[in-house]
């Protein structure tokens, strides 16, 4: 159970800041570069801040793209799988509902909660769309196979490093898909979404915030597991 309830308030603490900072922005009419950045910030450092205190509890995946990857390799037992999903939508749907608390209905009438979405009108389909989300998951997984997952990887930086890595991803996928890569990050905002009338697509939801983060994920354990045949 500590092992879950980290896990719950990790991905909280992600949805809590990441999302927020998305609402906050649109408070604070921000828009392009500006916009991205802020929030990819926003998204390093709360990954940062789960990593650091929920590590060594639970692994901090906060993210049930990662908690599948894992299993698929033999790094974490299929029988903790469905917990740890469990716990970690329930993080994000708390943290979403938390937020409506504290800033009001509008940030889901007005901004929608910081909830991602395909950015359709940009010209990106479904299919782009589960490859954009496929890729930036590739990404993180292939990063917290190096710095968490491989024994041999420096002690102390997987947090930083990770949460800059998401940063990073953040800034270039957040024009196309909002740049998920989490599907605990999308479903808590489309929970709290659905309650008061925010946008809520959940088609791409199982689409491209599901399907493509798992196959992303699940493929960088194994390129990784290939490349560097990990120790530990």
């Amino acid at each position: 159970m500590q092992k879950y309830l980290a896990e719950l308030v990790g991905t909280f603490i992600l949805v809590w800041i990441g999302p927020g900072a998305g609402v906050v922005a649109g408070m604070m009419g921000m828009n392009g570069l500006s916009d991205i950045l802020a929030i990819a910030l926003a998204f390093g450092i709360a990954v940062a801040m789960a990593i650091y205190v929920f590590g060594h509890i639970s692994g901090a995946h906060i993210n049930p793209a990662v908690t599948i990857a894992l299993a698929l390799r033999g790094r974490f037992p299929w029988k903790d799988v469905p917990a740890y999903i469990i716990f970690q939508l329930v993080g994000a749907v708390l943290a979403s509902l938390v937020f409506i608390a504290c800033a009001g209905p509008p940030t889901c009438t007005k901004f929608g909660l910081g909830a991602t979405t395909v950015n359709q009108a940009a010209g990106i389909t479904l299919p782009m769309g589960i490859l954009a989300e496929a890729v930036g998951t590739f990404f993180l997984m292939i990063t917290i196979m190096g710095v968490a997952v491989d024994g041999r990887a420096p002690k102390g930086w997987a947090g930083w490093i990770i949460g800059m890595a998401v940063a990073g991803i953040i800034i270039t996928l957040g024009p196309l898909t909002g740049a998920s890569i989490n599907p605990a990050r999308t479903f808590g905002p489309y929970v709290g979404n659905s309650l008061l009338g925010g946008a809520c697509p959940w088609q791409q939801f199982l689409a491209v915030y599901c399907l493509g983060p798992v196959l992303g994920a699940s493929v960088a354990a194994f390129v990784y597991d290939f490349i560097a045949k990990p120790e530990g």
